[in-house]
């Protein structure tokens, strides 16, 4: 005998009221606003992170304060409830084997370099590449250019000041933490800065994956989407990579997630290597140009 399950049911030794419907207006306000699908399991995980949101509003109940999201009643409410939701794992040098690839893809490049990282998270990995594109070129001062988005405007503002705490870069080299981080010392003590030449190679700006359009311009050496699709549905992840597509190089490498295959979304791209995707030959020449028409609104 199937038993039906109670939408309406809370559980009682919570703080605030939480029950299954709760839950199904929260994936779909999440999924509408940032693509991101929760599945079953993360009801715990919701209801820990917005109850946060809760306390910080003073509203007493999950129903209330999803009304007062759709009705807008609270100035900036939806961002802070997108940044709960958004999971920011990350670390310097994440998935390694990308980093000697991408400083290969750019050595001996006469053209400025331009790179996309569309998920910075706290700025770990978007300090990881300007780290190799100086040990690339052999200077502080690469000619190149980092763009690193992310749609939590929290994390941006971490990834700027670029200040993390000395047990973040413990695995890194200390021929690597000499040459691009600067100590704190005194009230300091315990954190490190990157130096000021990483910072000035990377521009940092809020960005949803899911707008019609992106504020971004020209063609990318490289675009990092790493540990970022998992969270998506398959029609949007699609829908992603076609709007990768004009903004890349000809040769241009997009870069994933360890457990990220892009093969059975999309055939404009194709596996280079290790999570690695470059654009399928047929996208090199006409492909490409109708695709940039169309994203600029052409006919």
């Amino acid at each position: 005998m199937t038993k039906s399950i109670d939408k309406n049911r809370s559980d009682s030794s919570k703080e605030f009221s939480f029950n299954a419907r709760d839950f199904d207006r929260v994936r779909d306000l999440i999924y509408k606003r940032a693509g991101i699908s929760l599945a079953d399991s993360k009801q715990e995980m919701v209801y820990s992170r917005l109850a946060r949101r809760l306390r910080a509003t003073g509203i007493h109940s999950f129903s209330e304060y999803l009304d007062s999201l759709e009705n807008q009643e609270i100035d900036s409410e939806w961002e802070a409830f997108t940044n709960a939701l958004t999971t920011n794992l990350t670390s310097f040098f994440r998935e390694e084997h990308h980093f000697p690839i991408l400083a290969e893809h750019v050595a001996g490049k006469k053209d400025p370099v331009s790179i996309w990282c569309s998920a910075s998270s706290t700025g770990e990995e978007p300090y990881s590449i300007a780290m190799t594109l100086c040990e690339a070129f052999g200077t502080l001062r690469p000619p190149a250019h980092i763009i690193a988005t992310d749609i939590d405007t929290n994390v941006l503002e971490t990834a700027s000041r670029g200040v993390y705490n000395l047990d973040r870069i413990e695995k890194l080299s200390a021929e690597r933490t000499r040459k691009f981080f600067l100590k704190g010392k005194g009230a300091q003590e315990g954190l490190v800065r990157v130096r000021p030449e990483l910072r000035d190679l990377i521009t940092f700006k809020q960005l949803n994956l899911l707008e019609d359009s992106w504020p971004l311009s020209g063609e990318f050496d490289a675009i990092f989407c790493r540990n970022v699709m998992i969270y998506f549905d398959k029609p949007t992840q699609s829908k992603i990579l076609k709007k990768f597509v004009p903004l890349m190089k000809s040769d241009g490498l997009l870069f994933a997630g360890h457990s990220e295959n892009f093969l059975y979304v999309s055939d404009d791209f194709k596996l280079r290597g290790k999570t690695v995707y470059e654009l399928a030959k047929s996208l090199a020449s006409g492909t490409r140009t109708a695709s940039r028409h169309l994203q600029k609104g052409n006919p």
